[in-house]
């Protein structure tokens, strides 16, 4: 067979086709339009993923770009450059941080770990696959109710530590509320978790978005040698989610523990190129964070003028109390818009939306506003009418 480019080994595809080997593959790729594949369809505002439409940053992009054509090679040397640059900005050591294919994965690993040793307690409400996984593999997994402003209930939660706990699993900011826990509450509580012999794990997939990142992280405590594990991620403030990438940082034994039970060799060559390019990037990271702000800042105004309320949020969504959020996901998708519907028929009254692009979260706006007036299908205001009483 023929070399393509004079690489040695390659392929000359053209003269497969050409044999009729692959014509009925290079047939079908010819009439699909790759981009049409992902993000919003045309015209379609899309709010409903809590992701980051700002980014990825231009430097990230241009490092995809420039070496998506090296994808045939595992990129080794690429993991351990990411996990360098993380190590030195937390100061942890090299064996102290593990990579994964999104955070996802890690928080699915330290479930099913963790969860061979003793329960896992966790919200009633929060971002609860890596449990739901984890529960469906045998781990017990004890979920305690919410507080009365829909609150993670951290005295709720040291009322049931014990012996038989081997893991505390939280979300913050809580994703889907937006609500950010109060540090020192957070810090005096992670004390219980240890004086029972339990780990606490931290999704700070949010923390970035935060008024004072630092100030509401755990980070310093994994760097103290705490039993704390902290996950962080290129999916939101990076606006990376669809290159899977994402990390834990915790003790040496506990990376090692939780390597014990991950799948991925810690990342694809894009996503690892994006996330090396982008990691120090700050006037990006600025600009994503203001325009996010932005749009926050505008849906809430919106639900002021709509007559609604909304949970004080930390992130890129908003948590907001519309009686009905399955009525007001339907009106909404009328008009070519997605938010979520209910968490649950104990949360049913309330509507998580995400920051989209200026133009998408105007359209969120306005149309919230309409509704809210009686300007959109009649059968919404009835549902509401009937959560309402």
């Amino acid at each position: 067979m023929s070399n393509v480019q004079g690489r040695p080994g390659a392929t000359n595809v053209a003269a497969l086709v050409q044999g009729g080997a692959l014509t009925g593959v290079w047939q079908a790729q010819a009439t699909t339009t790759i981009p049409e594949l992902f993000g919003p369809l045309p015209g379609q505002a899309r709010l409903t993923g809590n992701e980051n439409p700002f980014g990825p940053a231009p430097s990230a992009v241009r490092a995809m770009k420039e070496t998506v054509g090296l994808s045939c090679y595992y990129p080794d040397r690429a993991v351990m450059r990411l996990t360098d640059m993380i190590a030195e900005r937390f100061g942890l050591s090299f064996g102290q941080i593990i990579l994964g294919s999104g955070t996802t994965e890690l928080l699915c690993a330290t479930a099913l770990a963790w969860g061979q040793k003793g329960s896992v307690i966790c919200p009633e409400l929060f971002w609860d696959a890596p449990i739901n996984y984890a529960a469906r593999k045998g781990v017990r997994c004890i979920r305690v109710p919410m507080d009365a402003g829909v609150g993670i209930n951290l005295d709720g939660m040291a009322d049931l530590l014990d012996d038989s706990v081997a893991l505390v699993h939280i979300v913050n900011p809580n994703n889907p509320t937006g609500r950010l826990l109060d540090n020192q509450a957070l810090r005096a509580f992670s004390e219980k978790v240890e004086a029972c012999g339990a780990t606490l794990l931290v999704d700070e997939a949010y923390n970035e978005m935060t008024d004072l990142p630092d100030e509401n992280s755990l980070v310093d405590l994994v760097r103290a040698g705490r039993n704390v594990i902290v996950t962080r991620t290129f999916s939101k403030i990076y606006g990376m989610a669809g290159t899977r990438m994402g990390y834990a940082l915790a003790s040496e034994e506990h990376i090692a523990r939780i390597r014990g039970y991950v799948t991925s060799f810690g990342g694809n060559v894009a996503g690892l190129a994006g996330a090396i390019a982008s990691f120090n990037d700050q006037p990006f990271l600025e600009a994503s964070l203001r325009a996010i702000r932005e749009g926050r800042n505008m849906i809430l105004h919106a639900v002021a003028a709509a007559g609604y309320a909304a949970l004080p949020s930390q992130a890129n969504f908003v948590f907001v109390d519309v009686l009905d959020a399955d009525a007001l996901r339907d009106a909404m998708a009328n008009r070519g818009i997605l938010v979520r519907g209910a968490f649950g028929e104990k949360w049913s009254r309330y509507s998580r939306v995400s920051v989209g692009t200026p133009d998408d979260t105007r359209r969120y706006a306005d149309a919230l506003v309409q509704i809210s007036n009686g300007q959109d299908a009649a059968a919404w205001s009835a549902r509401a009418y009937e959560a309402d009483r």
